[in-house]
């Protein structure tokens, strides 16, 4: 028996496919045919069996070694790659790769098939797809079809439907249906649409297309020419009639507008409606150019609108009535005909509607006039009227003049007409309007008007109402309201209550240290903000950080404010409470303990004494950690720290009693003296109580031994300024000591200089007021003592004595209830000075008190009274217009002279008679009730510019001197009139900062007035610096305008467009950089410009011109430059621009030459430009075409790999195809040409079996029987 097997990669795909055994058969045997079977190896000889072992005796053999029972071998797993381009793609997100529905999809396959996926993004952004398994005909039906492709051909006008709006539509679809749709283009003949996908994809794609098309094809746009006079007729009155027809057809009927001057009808919709729509405009357009003709009538221009009517009412309305159209000439026509058009037979009754609506007039009786309208006065006599219409019909309501039954021209009508329009006029006003008047405090009027207006704006926007505030001149209560009767009474109920709410408002100053301001608003405003939402009707306004005040200012409802307040002052408490403050001197050395290992020591503390612990810089000198928090969390935050210190070094704590007293004298000037010891004696610190506690104990802590140096150091200092400074207390009455001390401190001066002992005197804020501190050497104190002593005894002796006083100079003391008696008292130790009761002639004055001070005291009252014998008065005439600016902020001014000179001084009250209306009687014969007033003396002065002077006659002469001084002077100063405005600067500030620097007023004349002349008012002695500083700031400006005119120098070059982009370079880099360098402006050429290759460059001109010849020196080396082409394979342009064109533009860089690789849809996608230097450009090639040939070996390499990879693409079609006979290794007599058994299959699980697999079937097989 002959029978042969090959064993080949293409018996091997036949066996795939599936063969029948006699088509097996058949190509062996042919095969055989063609060779000598004599010559071929049988199975056994190819195959020998393998030793077998011998039987028992008594055992035959039952079967042969095929027969013999085997273990089977398991299914091996099998592997495929298959690769999906982006276009193919469904699920594009690359930010969600393997997640999402993507990942469903996978999950999906994975259960159906029980094989393994594996996903892997390419550099392209492609998928490749690894499936691993048993099923790979099944698992590969879900990618295979994917790069199928089809094509629709629809109408090229149909096209764009299918793109849609930006092409949305197009998107959609393509997602829809997981496909990619070629459209062509619109200069494109064709009209076929590629698409390119799966198969399920294709079919839905192509419906989709071919639905949107036929869509279209019952669609249709006609065009309509006709004649613009006709379009009325066909829209209908108020356009009617083309409102029916579009709800008749079905059809869309666009008629451009009167206001459009074009003829075109549009109609769109299906086609058997268009065509039923355009058969209705056809047969009325041919009706009416048939039937209608026309009349002109003129009526004059200024009558047009009432013809017109509001929004072109009237026309429609004459048209809806009559079925004639009226045309008006345009506005910016000087014509006056109007046009009416239509059936002869109704022309007659719209020409009677138009003369009606130019010409409609209601007359009204005077009586109406004056019973409905009492308030309003005209003036006139035998008919002579005048009355500014315009300024009525300005008050009036948009809708109170447009309506029918008053419509007039006043300029058309006689004198008594023009009455009668009035009169019917004002009785319409009021019957449409009202008005009333409400009473608000007039501090109110500014909050009712709001910032900018906004609340009365809105109050008028929002009722259509007028509202007149008084302004705060008039210092009037009443505020009017008139307007639409229902809309003054809104506006009315809103402004009372917007009036209640001010006046239940409370203004309230809280005193917050600043400190604790940036707290209470929070970062960014957070903690304010919170604040104010829960009080939403208080305001809190805090001050500028600049003013260094500590007043916050809530405003708004009683109740409200107070809560705030309460609330704020809650907050404030805990920031006081929480904001003590302690230092802690701690050795320097011992900082890094207290922080502990990663800061863990400083954290424990500060978490478990709830504080804030701040040390110095490791590169400061200073030794102090600051805690902050409460104080109770201070102190003993504080005992922790030193507690670790105490632990670390043999740290001692003394205590030293040092009288208080000697406290400040130790420490020294800014701690000089204590600062020297603690240095001298290694480092110990030294701490003082807090001044004014009145403790003597003084700390010392440090080593020991340093310690105890400190403390013998500080007890002897303390020892020698004991010695020194002696200290006695004295006791005196509080009275006495402005007389112990005397004026200008006199007294206690020469017992100072005599003794040499310092005496200190009790403070306002002393709780003794009694006692005198006297603080020397022993001697100096007990010689001071025993001087003050004598004094203070002298005072103790009362005496009583008199004066006399002439009555007339008694009211001069006894005025402003005894303040001259007061000061007396005060200065010379409490003298009492009692003057008769008013009324009485008596001129006896008691004084008593001390001797010694009674004398002064006598002598002091004496003084006075010469003056007032020989004080005069004295009158200064200034305009009253400068009294305020005499006087000063505050009236310091007025102060400093009254206190400098002596003298009282009086300012005449203010002329403030102001005259609203000049209302003049009638006169007779020049007269007003038989008497003529006689004119003011031009040379007597006012009242109101009189300042009246009272003293001694040189002292009032020396202050009418200084208020003179004050009067402000003007002076003028000639400044060219361009300069005005930098003088004046942004919004004035330029202006107000000279004013404010030289204390003047400057002014500057109006714009229109165009003058150089600037006045500056001031006092004399200001005058001349602020005009100095006037003209060196009008140097500096001439200066900047000289630099600005340098700096304006222009200079072009003509350079060729094809350069620009590289003069401006990558991202403007080059041209900012010679900008930036040359200090130039450069404008290049507009798109749009004439002049391409003309560029500006501005600014000095050498700097102009060193910019130019640095563009210049870029053309000359850019000209030097030359271009090739080399032809690059385009599969490897990817890989040599790299990622992000990282990789040619190190090329570029490398070899200073240009690259440019070919558009998509170049003729020649090979083709690339290399521009540069001869030598660059030619070793760049170089470069390039060896990067070519190294990325091709590659891709090569990974074509051949991919062969084994990917499945065959033509492997079925290689079956359809007859193949040759095919050699391979041919046996004789193998076991599966015995009967009618096929070849074994090879990617059979069953007959080729992978380790460790399950077998399932167990049919015979030609290799014997299975064993399991």
């Amino acid at each position: 028996m002959s029978s042969v097997a090959v064993l080949t990669q293409e018996s091997f795909n036949e066996h795939r496919s599936g063969l029948l055994p006699e088509q097996v058969k058949s190509a062996v045997a042919g095969r055989s045919g063609a060779e000598d079977e004599d010559s071929l190896p049988t199975y056994k000889d190819a195959f020998p069996p393998l030793p077998e072992k011998p039987l028992p005796e008594g055992v035959q053999e039952t079967g042969n070694a095929w027969t013999t029972k085997i273990k089977p071998l398991k299914s091996s797993v099998i592997t495929q790659v298959f690769h999906v381009p982006l276009e193919e793609r469904k699920y594009k997100d690359m930010n969600q790769f393997g997640e999402g529905d993507q990942a469903k999809v996978c999950l999906d396959i994975m259960h159906k098939t029980g094989a393994h996926l594996e996903l892997s993004m390419a550099k392209d952004q492609g998928l490749s797809i690894m499936v691993s398994g048993h099923c790979l005909q099944y698992n590969r039906s879900y990618v295979e079809g994917r790069d199928a492709s089809a094509t629709v051909a629809i109408p090229k006008e149909h096209h764009r439907f299918v793109i849609g709006k930006s092409g949305e539509k197009l998107q959609e679809l393509e997602l829809k249906t997981a496909t990619k749709i070629q459209i062509p283009r619109p200069e494109d003949p064709s009209n076929l649409i590629k698409i390119s996908g799966t198969k399920e994809g294709l079919e839905k794609a192509k419906h989709e297309i071919l639905l949107i098309s036929a869509e279209q094809d019952k669609r249709a746009v006609e065009r309509m020419n006709i004649e613009k006079v006709y379009h009325p007729f066909i829209t209908g009155a108020y356009n009617k009639l083309v409102g029916e027809w579009m709800q008749e057809t079905g059809a869309r009927i666009n008629v451009p507008p009167p206001s459009v001057n074009k003829t075109e009808i549009v109609i769109t919709g299906e086609k058997e409606q268009v065509a039923l729509a355009m058969a209705k405009i056809k047969k009325i357009y041919e009706e009416k150019k048939k039937n209608a003709t026309t009349i002109a009538v003129e009526v004059k221009k200024s009558q047009h609108k009432y013809v017109i009517g509001p929004k072109g009412n009237t026309l429609q309305e004459i048209l809806d009535r009559t079925g004639v159209s009226v045309e008006i000439p345009p506005l910016d026509s000087s014509s006056e005909t109007v046009i009416l058009r239509g059936e002869p037979d109704r022309l007659g009754q719209a020409l009677t509607e138009v003369y009606a609506k130019v010409n409609k007039l209601v007359f009204l009786s005077p009586a109406c006039f004056s019973t409905r309208i009492p308030s309003l006065k005209l003036s006139f006599a035998r008919f002579s009227f005048s009355f500014n219409l315009g300024n009525v019909l300005k008050i009036l309501p948009q809708k109170c003049y447009q309506f029918d039954c008053v419509t007039f021209d006043p300029y058309s009508f006689s004198t008594g007409q023009q009455l009668h329009c009035v009169l019917g006029l004002c009785s319409l006003l009021v019957n449409r309007m009202d008005y009333t008047e409400i009473s608000v405090d007039p501090k109110f009027h500014r909050h009712l008007i709001g910032k900018g207006g906004a609340n009365i704006n809105r109050i008028k926007e929002q009722h259509k109402v007028s509202v007149r505030i008084p302004p705060d001149n008039e210092k009037s209560n009443l505020i009017r309201i008139e307007g639409d009767p229902q809309g003054v009474q809104e506006a009315k109920k809103e402004l009372l209550e917007l009036a209640s709410r001010m006046e239940n408002e409370r203004t309230k100053d809280m005193i917050i240290e600043q400190r604790f301001h940036r707290a209470i608003i929070g970062q960014k405003g957070e903690k304010i903000k919170e604040i104010r939402d829960k009080f939403p009707e208080g305001i809190i306004n805090f001050p500028d950080p600049t003013q260094k005040s500590d007043i916050v200012q809530l405003r708004g409802p009683r109740t409200e404010v107070e809560k705030c307040t309460k609330f704020m002052q809650k907050m404030v408490a805990e920031m006081v409470e929480n904001s003590f403050s302690v230092s802690v001197p701690i050795f320097k050395q011992f900082h890094k303990n207290i922080i502990g290992k990663g800061g863990a020591n400083i954290k424990k503390i500060r978490e478990e004494t709830n504080t804030k612990i701040d040390l110095p810089a490791e590169n400061s000198n200073s030794e102090m950690i600051v805690i902050t928090g409460k104080k109770a969390n201070c102190e003993a935050a504080k005992n922790r720290i030193l507690a670790i210190q105490k632990e670390l070094a043999n740290i001692t704590e003394v205590e030293v009693s040092i009288p208080s007293k000697l406290h400040n004298s130790l420490i020294g000037s800014k701690g000089r003296f204590v600062r020297s010891i603690m240095e001298e004696c290694g480092g110990v610190h030294i701490h003082f109580p807090t001044e004014g506690s009145g403790i003597d104990a003084v700390t010392i802590r440090g080593p020991a031994e340093e310690v105890e140096k400190a403390k013998k150091q500080l007890l002897s200092l303390a020892e020698e300024k004991q010695i020194k400074s002696h200290t006695v207390e004295l006791r005196a009455k509080p009275e006495y000591h402005k007389f112990l001390i005397g004026k200008g401190g006199g007294n206690i001066r020469k017992v100072r200089d005599s003794t040499g002992a310092r005496i200190i005197f009790p403070t306002a804020d002393d709780k003794d007021q009694e006692l005198i501190t006297v603080i020397g050497t022993e001697e100096a104190v007990a010689e001071a003592q025993k001087e003050l002593e004598a004094l203070i005894k002298s005072l103790d002796n009362v005496v009583e004595d008199f004066m006399i006083v002439d009555p007339k100079h008694h009211r001069f003391f006894v005025a402003r209830r005894g303040q001259v008696l007061r000061d007396i008292a005060d200065e010379y130790g409490g003298v009492i000075v009692s003057f008769p009761r008013t009324g009485s002639q008596s001129d006896k004055v008691t004084l008593k008190g001390a001797k010694d001070c009674l004398e002064a005291a006598k002598k002091r009252m004496l003084e006075m009274i010469e003056d007032l014998d020989a004080q005069v008065i004295m009158e200064c005439v200034i305009p009253q217009k400068f009294h305020r600016s005499i006087m000063g902020p505050k009236g310091s001014r007025i102060q400093q002279i009254t206190k400098d000179h002596n003298v009282q001084i009086k300012f005449p009250d203010r002329d403030d008679q102001q005259v609203f209306f000049s209302v003049r009687p009638s006169l007779e014969n020049g007269e007003a009730n038989g008497e003529v007033k006689e004119p003011a003396d031009p040379l007597v002065p006012k009242k109101c510019d009189v300042i009246v002077l009272s003293g001694r006659k040189e002292r009032c002469e020396a202050a009418v001197e200084a208020l003179k001084a004050l009067v402000p002077v003007t002076i003028a100063v000639e400044v060219p009139f361009e300069l005005h405005r930098y003088i004046i600067g942004q919004k004035g500030s330029g202006i107000r900062k000279m004013m404010d620097e030289f204390e003047v007023n400057i002014q500057v004349p109006a714009h229109e007035l165009q003058s150089d002349i600037i006045s500056v008012t001031g006092l004399a002695s200001h005058l001349d610096r602020a005009k100095e500083g006037l003209l060196e700031r009008v140097k500096e400006l001439q200066a900047e305008q000289e630099d600005r005119a340098l700096r304006s120098f222009k200079l072009t070059i003509t350079v060729d467009p094809k350069y620009h982009p590289k003069i401006i370079g990558r991202k403007g880099a080059i041209i900012t950089q010679i900008r930036n360098e040359h200090e130039v402006n450069i404008q290049f050429p507009e798109k749009n410009d004439e002049n391409q290759d003309q560029i500006t460059i501005t600014g000095y001109e050498q700097n102009a011109v060193a910019a130019r010849d640095a563009i210049q020196a870029i053309v000359h080396e850019l000209e030097e430059m030359i271009s090739e082409d080399i032809t690059l394979d385009s599969r490897v342009h990817a890989r040599i621009i790299g990622a992000r064109g990282k990789g040619i533009r190190k090329i570029m860089d490398e070899f200073k030459v240009d690259v440019r690789f070919p558009q998509s849809g170049a003729a020649d996608p090979n083709l690339v430009t290399v521009t540069g230097r001869p030598e660059q450009v030619d070793e760049a090639i170089d470069h390039l075409l060896n990067l070519e040939e190294e990325y091709m070996a590659d891709m090569v390499e990974n074509e051949a790999k991919m062969a084994y990879m990917k499945p065959s693409g033509s492997t079925a079609s290689s079956m359809e195809e007859p193949r040759g006979p095919s050699k391979g290794f041919v046996v004789r007599e193998a076991p599966w040409a015995i009967g009618n058994e096929k070849a074994p299959d090879m990617s059979s699980s069953e007959e080729f079996p992978s380790f460790g697999a399950p077998v399932t079937n167990a049919r015979s097989s030609p290799w014997g029987p299975k064993r399991f």
